[in-house]
C-alpha cells in the first residue's frame, strides 16, 4: 500500500513521509503536576495555589494523567496497523504542554530528513481548543526552528476531523452496547444515554467550524451539530441492534471557566440529578468527545458523576472511548491515504458514515477562526487532560 502515498510517474512528489501524533500531554508524576499546569495556562495569570487545588485531581491518581499511556499504546496500534496493510510511514508523537514536546520532535523529524509531515490531533471534532489551536502550534513550532536556523522546515498538514468516521463511531456503538449489558435487566430497557463532551465557551462554540457553521446565541455552530450527529448515530444503532429506542441528551463536563462567563449547558452531574427527578430508572454515560480515558473522563465522569449517580440511587455505567482499538488505527491509515490523494489532486472517497452529514476536509481558513472569542479570564480551554 506504500504506493498509495507516492506520486504516478512523472508527478508531483510524494505527499508524506511521516505521521504524526499530537496531543494534549499531561504529568507522569507528582512534582510534573504544577509545572505542567503552569505550561497549559501560561498567560492567563492563574494563581499557583489555584494551580495547586486543580492538581488535587492528578495527586488521587498518583500525580499521573493516563493520556500519555495511552498515546504510547495508539502509538503502538498505528504502527502494527501500517506495518500489516504495507504502508511504509514512520509514527512520532508529541504534545502541546508536556514531554515529549512538539517542537523538539519537530526538531527531530527535520533532522531525521522528513519534509512532508501528516498530523492526526487527538481532537475528533471542530472548535478552537481542538483544532485551530494545535494548528497554531504547529506554525508556533516551526518558527521557533527557524529561529534556531533549521535549514530546512518540513511541510506539515492536520488531518480533517474524523469525528463521523466509522472507525471513531463503531467501537464506541460497541461500548455503548457492553455498559448496557452491564446494567441491572430489570432498568435496562429504560435507561437513558447520557453522550458528554467537554464544555467551552458558548461563544467560542458559536464560532466553531467553517464560516457557514457559526451561529450566535448559543446554538453552537459546528462543535454542537457534529457531537448531536454522533449521538444520533450511535443512538440509532443501539436501536437497531437491541429493538429498543432509548431516550438520549448531550451534555457537557469539565467545564474551567470563569462563572460570569456563559458555557455549554447542562452539566453532567445536573443533568443526572434531573434524570433521578423525572423517574428515569438508569444511564449509561457516553464521552463521544474523548479519544481516550484520559484525567477528564477518569475524575469527571468516574469519579464525580458516579459520586453524584451513587447520592441519587441512580444506577449508571460508564462507556469507553476509542483509546488504541484497532478499527480506530485503520481509521488514522484510512484519513492518511484520503489527503495523501486529495495532496496529489485524485478523485478522493469520504471515508465517512453515510448516515452524518459530511465535514469539511481541509481544516480551511475560516474553520475555527484564530480570533474566536475566548474568555479573558482563566479557564478559556480545560486546565488538566
Amino acid at each position: 500500500m506504500s504506493d498509495q502515498l507516492s506520486p504516478p510517474p512523472g508527478g508531483p512528489a510524494a505527499p508524506y513521509d511521516a505521521l504524526l501524533l499530537l496531543s494534549f500531554g499531561g504529568p507522569e508524576g507528582p512534582d510534573d503536576v504544577v509545572p505542567f499546569l503552569e505550561n497549559v495556562t501560561r498567560g492567563r495569570g492563574i494563581p499557583r495555589e489555584r494551580l495547586k487545588e486543580v492538581g488535587q485531581h492528578y495527586f488521587g491518581f498518583g500525580g499521573v494523567s493516563p493520556i500519555n499511556g495511552q498515546n504510547r499504546r495508539l502509538l503502538d496500534a498505528l504502527r502494527k496497523d501500517f506495518a500489516e496493510h504495507g504502508l511504509d510511514l514512520p509514527v512520532y508523537w508529541g504534545n502541546r504542554n508536556w514531554a515529549p514536546y512538539l517542537t523538539d520532535v519537530l526538531r527531530e523529524m527535520a533532522a531525521d530528513g522528513r519534509r512532508r509531515i501528516a498530523v492526526l490531533a487527538t481532537s475528533a471534532y471542530a472548535s478552537y481548543s481542538g483544532c485551530r489551536q494545535y494548528r497554531e502550534n504547529l506554525a508556533d513550532a516551526l518558527a521557533a526552528l527557524a529561529d534556531e536556523g533549521v535549514a530546512e522546515l518540513p511541510k506539515v498538514d492536520k488531518l480533517r476531523h474524523y469525528f463521523n468516521h466509522p472507525g471513531f463511531v463503531q467501537p464506541m456503538i460497541d461500548g455503548v452496547l457492553a455498559s448496557l449489558e452491564s446494567l441491572p435487566a430489570q432498568v435496562r430497557d429504560g435507561a437513558h444515554l447520557v453522550f458528554t463532551t467537554h464544555s467551552i465557551p458558548v461563544a467560542a462554540a458559536d464560532a466553531s467550524g467553517p464560516a457557514e457553521a457559526h451561529t450566535s446565541g448559543g446554538e453552537g455552530g459546528a462543535y454542537v451539530e457534529q457531537h448531536l450527529d454522533v449521538a444520533r448515530v450511535i443512538a440509532e444503532a443501539v436501536r437497531a441492534e437491541t429493538g429498543t429506542g432509548l431516550p438520549w441528551e448531550l451534555v457537557y463536563q469539565s467545564r474551567s471557566g470563569a462563572p460570569h462567563i456563559p458555557w455549554l449547558e447542562p452539566d453532567i452531574c445536573d443533568h443526572l440529578e434531573a434524570l433521578h427527578a423525572a423517574g428515569a430508572p438508569a444511564a449509561v454515560m457516553v464521552p463521544i468527545g474523548f479519544v481516550s480515558d484520559h484525567m477528564e473522563v477518569l475524575y469527571d465522569l468516574d469519579t464525580e458523576a458516579t459520586a453524584k449517580a451513587a447520592e441519587l440511587g441512580l444506577p449508571i455505567a460508564r462507556s469507553a472511548t476509542v483509546g488504541d482499538d484497532p478499527r480506530f488505527a485503520a481509521a488514522v491509515r484510512e484519513l492518511v491515504l484520503e489527503r495523501a490523494a486529495a495532496e496529489r489532486g485524485e478523485p478522493v472517497q469520504r471515508c465517512a458514515l453515510g448516515l452524518l452529514g459530511p465535514s469539511h476536509d481541509l481544516c480551511a481558513v475560516g474553520c475555527c477562526p484564530a480570533r474566536a472569542p475566548r474568555p479573558a479570564a482563566a479557564g478559556a480551554d480545560s486546565p488538566y487532560a
